[in-house]
């Protein structure tokens, strides 16, 4: 019996073994054929130059997928400028002032005409002279508190304001928040050897659009923070709806020679990792990322020194996809 059970072990083996061996060749057989299935990984868009840098390749048909639209730089000059700091100010103080030079200047002109009509009344032997005399005492008492509240007025606002001939209306504008006065004011280290010729206000989460302002003046008063020298600008279209106390940035515009760079569009600006890229074209079909610093905005982009040239091209269009198969492509490597 002991050999027949020998026998018997020796002829199972064998047979599971091939059955073992039949199912493994078939589960391979079915991999392989899955493998053969799935769509082959396109190759990545990522590459790299002859100095070591990150290039992104995509052909004519792939831009056409993406939409890709690709602009020429255009060379652009700029005056020298200043940046400055400040606040959208509250009038309430200037319409008080206001308001007192209004009623002083028309008790004033009353009191003058009263006068005048006095001395036309006393030649005709109508009016005493002690009534005369009062008249003048008063004239020159409402003369003296129209002077006063000028004063008063230019002390705290400068000419640029005191002396406006639309002051009352410009008062309204200002209440109505139609328009909005803001004070700009240079850091300590900043001087300027002769006056701004002219300036330009940005605002917070603008996207360095500029907001058009005109510039008054040198402000009367020095900011107790700043303490630099400032200067007043009014902005007569308050499409963004500035209030009182609104932090604000600004360029003022100094005399000399311009600068020469060129001007960056807007839509050509991604952001990424905490600074402004933009995708300069390097070839028909490569495209490298390229780091730029803004600093000075314009009304159609940025003006943009160094790191880039004119004719030189850039993706206006479709640079947010370009980031994208970049990230996608060297997170594959």
């Amino acid at each position: 019996m002991k050999w027949k059970r020998l026998i018997l072990r020796s002829t199972l083996v064998p047979a599971a073994l091939m059955v073992t061996l039949a199912l493994v060749s078939s589960q391979a057989a079915d991999d392989a054929a899955k493998d053969k299935e799935k769509p082959a990984e396109p190759p990545s868009r990522v590459k790299h130059g002859p100095g070591g840098e990150i290039l992104l390749t995509a052909d004519a048909a792939t831009q056409k997928l993406m939409g890709l639209q690709i602009s020429s730089l255009a060379a652009a000059e700029l005056k020298p400028e200043l940046k400055a700091y400040g606040r959208v100010l509250d009038i309430s103080p200037l319409a008080t002032l206001a308001a007192e030079l209004t009623t002083a200047e028309a008790v004033s002109l009353n009191s003058q005409a009263e006068l005048k009509r006095l001395k036309i009344l006393a030649e005709q032997n109508n009016a005493s002279e002690r009534a005369v005399q009062a008249a003048e005492a008063a004239a020159v008492r409402d003369r003296a508190q129209a002077e006063s509240a000028r004063l008063r007025l230019l002390a705290n606002w400068g000419s640029a304001i005191s002396e406006r001939k639309d002051l009352p209306a410009l008062v309204q504008s200002l209440a109505s928040l139609d328009s909005v006065l803001v004070q700009l004011d240079l850091p300590t280290t900043q001087t300027v050897a002769a006056p701004p010729t002219g300036m330009r206000l940005l605002s917070l989460g603008a996207e360095g659009k500029p907001i058009a302002a005109q510039l008054l003046g040198p402000a009367p008063a020095v900011d107790p923070q700043m303490q630099g020298r400032g200067f007043l600008c009014l902005v007569t279209s308050n499409a963004r709806r500035l209030a009182p106390g609104a932090a604000l940035s600004g360029f003022l515009s100094l005399p000399g020679d311009a600068q020469s760079g060129i001007l960056l569009p807007r839509d050509a600006i991604v952001r990424y990792n905490g600074a402004t890229w933009v995708y300069l074209q390097t070839g028909d079909d490569t495209f490298q990322r390229l780091e730029v610093s803004l600093s000075h905005p314009l009304d159609a982009g940025w003006f943009v020194r160094e790191g880039l040239k004119a004719q030189a091209k850039v993706v206006t269009v479709g640079a947010q996809q370009l980031l994208s198969e970049e990230l996608k492509g060297q997170s594959g490597e």
